[in-house]
């Protein structure tokens, strides 16, 4: 086996692996397709924004609305949430070359009734264009609406892959920002754990002048036991080891993919949780400026993950 061909070979089984990863969706989408027949043209638009569950609307022509279970059935199978509107346009061709047929019994009977009324009046006149203008007298040949159906479900079929490939092109964008804001997290929080050495010593030396001003002499023993208490109020470890294991999960999460916008806004709850714990906790500038910053990195992932399916 030849080198090209292994290249060759290795980058097909790379490809079908990574089609088959899943990925995190967008519940916001549009898709239009349009398909051309002998007996007219149709046109399918799908398009939806985000939603607790998933809802469909389906607006369609009235000789098609035994198309809706199935058309259901297929969004049901494809997405899991989402306001999902689908509309269907359906123009019959003038020319598709069905055969007028008259229904010359009712034809004749419309003739007659006419004709009576006429003399009964003694006067007005029959016009033709009148009778066959009533319902019944002109008919076409009756369209085969089962393949009709059968070609409009294979539109839409093709309509329902291309939106939820857009879903998947906008929620691969909502991932990378996801995962850009995971990261400024994570330097937030390293920044905390930088300065909390020094707001720890400062607040012992501000606490040891205070008490030197009181006391004139300091008791060692009474110094260490208000550093202790001092230190387990200002203490933000716990927080910042939960910050990191949400870290560590929702990027769990993004790399599992699938429907997960549920889970992914429940962390955001946790992260908002720690991120006001630490807020309450700071007396120093850098740590109130991190955990001002954080709060805005949550509200940015928050907002966006709103459209994750």
């Amino acid at each position: 086996m030849t080198l090209a061909w292994l290249v060759v070979i290795m980058t097909s089984r790379l490809s079908r692996k990574s089609a088959g990863i899943p990925m995190i969706h967008s519940m916001t989408a549009y898709a239009r397709i349009e398909h051309k027949s002998s007996w007219g043209n149709a046109s399918f638009e799908i398009r939806s924004v985000n939603q607790r569950y998933l809802e469909t609307y389906l607006r369609l022509p009235e000789q098609l609305r035994s198309l809706e279970p199935a058309l259901r059935e297929r969004l049901r199978k494809r997405l899991s949430r989402g306001k999902v509107e689908v509309n269907l346009r359906y123009d019959v061709a003038n020319d598709s070359g069905a055969e007028l047929s008259i229904n010359q019994d009712l034809a004749r009977q419309l003739l007659g009734a006419a004709n009576w009324l006429k003399a009964e009046a003694g006067q007005g006149d029959i016009a033709l264009t009148d009778i066959l203008r009533w319902p019944g007298v002109i008919a076409t040949a009756e369209q085969d609406m089962d393949a009709i159906s059968a070609e409009l479900l294979g539109a839409f079929d093709k309509a329902l892959d291309q939106f939820v490939e857009a879903r998947g092109r906008e929620g691969s964008a909502i991932k990378e920002m996801l995962e850009s804001r995971l990261g400024a997290v994570e330097g937030q929080i390293a920044i905390v754990r930088e300065h909390m050495p020094k707001v720890i010593e400062w607040q012992r030396e501000k606490l040891t002048s205070r008490l030197a001003e009181i006391q004139g002499e300091l008791d060692s023993t009474r110094i260490e036991q208000e550093m202790v208490l001092l230190a387990q109020k200002l203490d933000v470890a716990e927080e910042m080891d939960r910050l990191e294991a949400h870290i560590t999960e929702a990027r769990r999460i993004l790399k599992k993919g699938g429907s997960e916008g549920r889970r992914l806004d429940f962390m955001m709850q946790e992260f908002n949780r720690e991120s006001n714990t630490l807020a309450s906790k700071s007396i120093s500038t850098e740590i109130t400026a991190a955990a001002v910053e954080l709060k805005v990195l949550i509200e940015q992932m928050r907002e966006q993950i709103q459209n994750v399916e």
